[in-house]
């Protein structure tokens, strides 16, 4: 059956001819429509308005994968020894547990307590220890042990309930409490190089342990979280994932070449930014394929998505549901085997009850209700993915070989530190003019918003993610969250006794002056500076008076060009002698007494934190 049997055929230059057309009738001159609207990563990918067939990498199936028709793991993180809290993700739906153990954590001792009423057979755990990976391990192969006693005298069955008839993942186990034989399953966490690894000698160690006593178990995360909360790119975050499990490899390679690829595990973070998070995955499947290759085993890669601690806010945090959401289901499309869902209060305080229940039934709803785990790969043959896929796979793997030329993942790690280093200062740089907006912080601020109160019981912000275990080789990387610049001056203006103010002198009837306005309200709130407008008028005193009677000291005048080109000036001189320290202008013309302007585009966090200097707002 021909779905176009009927239409007019058409190709690539007749919307070209059409798109340059309407571009065209809008203002905006272009030699081709892709030059108006392409865009670009922070890799260097160009992200092209429209794709075609010709734009397929290569023959089918591409980067196609099978995967059961359950869907993913919902793995839920806990670094509280909260049985309780456990047991309530278990029963509402959660497949299988992340626990951060150590000091700060989980302590060691803690987890027979933690674990005492889960049946280990049901719920795959997954460790995160650092340093204190092996004696972690230890306490659960120990526990494991006497379950599997237990076991032999006394069987027990499962209760499912909760929230959702299923939870949702490779183990569909909807809730498991105590019962049943203890075969372990998930993985230990282990890492043998870079700082909080255990070494080669107990990483070799746990995986031979694993291998021989628990074929369930794996031995070996291969965490690229932390680059990623660094400020890595893509790319920069799958490179080093790739070096990092190459350096792992070499460490376990005695045991054997299969058994070493079989005890690794990648943990990768997803992001809003859904078809970037689809295409990552993808293309860390391709890459890991093409080291599975060159030494001769197959080998599929085990994916743990983790929702991205960077792109959390601290600010408005009810927003964080809609990135975790989009996240989530870009990982699920991209093949994740688990993903984690970040609880929406994650950068504030310790998850409470409903953050954690709101973080799993995101998961849940995707896979039961949307039905996202029921397709295989939803984004194969997608003109658009693969080609991203594969664009970003190349860059990926040479930025691997280079890391490998510089002598292996640990030897590169000022490389890899400066690489890094420059990716964060672009995305802030975009960040800072807005060119990457943040919901709730750079755009669209409510200064009102009334904020959660921290917990008491832990900070658990987005370090948590990374600590105490999960740490890259490279010590000196640092954590970040993308808002965390616009918060702090939210912050500093929050504890002034009084909030800081801008006067808005509004020239003009309220339809010349409204959408000037509304901007340059925008920009001051995002920085927690409250603003006082002017109202329609454009007596030069009348405006003057009113911005004396507000109390301010720092004006911005917004208007259409037309009445700028009237009353700005005699506007702007008022202003200074009623005592205005610094008069901005909303728009890019420049006149006598306007100091700077404000503008799509304009660096905002430069023009709040000089604004915070004329306030004399300091910490």
């Amino acid at each position: 059956m021909d779905l176009a049997a009927g239409f007019p055929s058409t190709d690539r230059d007749d919307w070209r001819a059409l798109a340059l057309a309407v571009l065209r009738k809008s203002g905006v001159e272009a030699a081709t429509p892709e030059e108006a609207l392409a865009s670009g990563t922070f890799d260097g990918i160009t992200v092209a308005p429209l794709y075609d067939a010709a734009d397929l990498p290569g023959a089918e199936p591409f980067e196609r994968r099978a995967r059961a028709d359950t869907g993913w793991d919902i793995r839920q993180r806990h670094a509280l020894a909260d049985p309780e809290a456990v047991l309530a993700d278990l029963t509402g739906g959660v497949t299988s547990l992340w626990l951060v153990v150590g000091d700060g954590a989980i302590p060691v001792a803690e987890l027979p307590t933690l674990l005492k009423d889960v049946y280990l057979d049901l719920a795959p755990i997954t460790l995160d220890a650092g340093t204190r990976t092996r004696e972690a391990a230890e306490a659960l192969f120990a526990l494991a042990t006497v379950r599997a006693a237990q076991s032999g005298s006394t069987q027990g069955g499962s209760t499912q309930s909760g929230e959702s008839a299923q939870g949702g993942g490779s183990v569909r186990a909807g809730g498991s409490v105590r019962g049943g034989a203890s075969v372990l399953s998930g993985n230990l966490g282990a890492s043998a190089v870079g700082p909080g690894a255990v070494g080669p000698a107990v990483a070799a160690e746990l995986a031979a342990r694993c291998a021989a006593e628990f074929p369930g178990l794996r031995a070996v995360t291969v965490d690229a979280t932390p680059y990623h909360d660094a400020g890595a790119s893509d790319a920069e975050e799958l490179g080093c994932s790739i070096a990092l499990a190459v350096a792992n490899l070499r460490a376990l390679d005695h045991l054997g070449t299969a058994l070493a690829f079989g005890q690794l595990e990648f943990r990768y973070a997803a992001t809003d930014d859904q078809f970037a998070t689809i295409a990552k995955l993808r293309a860390a499947r391709k890459l890991w394929a093409r080291v599975a290759d060159v030494c001769g085993v197959e080998s599929r890669q085990h994916q743990h998505a983790v929702t991205s601690s960077a792109m959390m806010t601290a600010r408005d945090p009810w927003v964080n549901m809609l990135r975790t959401t989009l996240a989530c289901f870009a990982a699920g499309v991209g093949g994740a085997d688990a993903v984690t869902v970040q609880p929406f209060d994650a950068a504030l305080r310790q998850p409470d009850a409903f953050s954690r229940r709101i973080a799993r039934n995101t998961q849940l709803l995707l896979l039961e209700e949307a039905g996202v785990g029921r397709v295989a790969d939803p984004a194969g043959g997608s003109w658009s993915v693969e080609r991203r896929t594969a664009d970003l796979a190349e860059r990926a793997w040479a930025w691997f070989q280079e890391i490998e030329a510089a002598g292996g993942v640990e030897a590169a790690g000022e490389l890899i530190s400066g690489r890094i280093a420059a990716t964060r200062e672009r995305r802030a740089a975009d960040i800072a003019h807005r060119r990457l907006p943040i919901t709730g912080v750079s755009e669209f601020a409510h200064l009102d918003e009334k904020p959660l109160r921290a917990s008491t019981a832990a900070s658990a912000n987005h370090e948590g993610v990374a600590a105490p275990g999960g740490s890259p080789p490279e010590a000196e990387l640092p954590v970040i969250r993308y808002a965390q610049e616009f918060e702090e001056l939210r912050d500093l203006a929050d504890a002034q006794p009084v909030r800081p103010k801008v006067f808005l002198a509004t020239i003009g009837p309220v339809a010349a002056h409204t959408a000037r306005a509304a901007f340059a309200a925008h920009l001051f709130h995002a920085g927690g500076l409250a603003t006082e407008t002017a109202g329609p008028g454009t007596d030069p005193e009348q405006i003057a008076t009113a911005f004396a009677v507000s109390g301010a000291t720092v004006a911005c005048l917004c208007s259409s060009d037309r009445l700028y080109g009237e009353h700005a000036e005699a506007v702007a001189a008022a202003l200074r002698r009623a005592g205005a320290h610094r008069v901005w202008l909303a728009g890019k013309e420049r006149y006598a007494g306007v100091d700077a302007c404000l503008f799509a585009g304009c660096d905002a966090l430069d023009v709040l934190r000089t604004t915070f200097r004329d306030l004399e707002v300091t910490a």
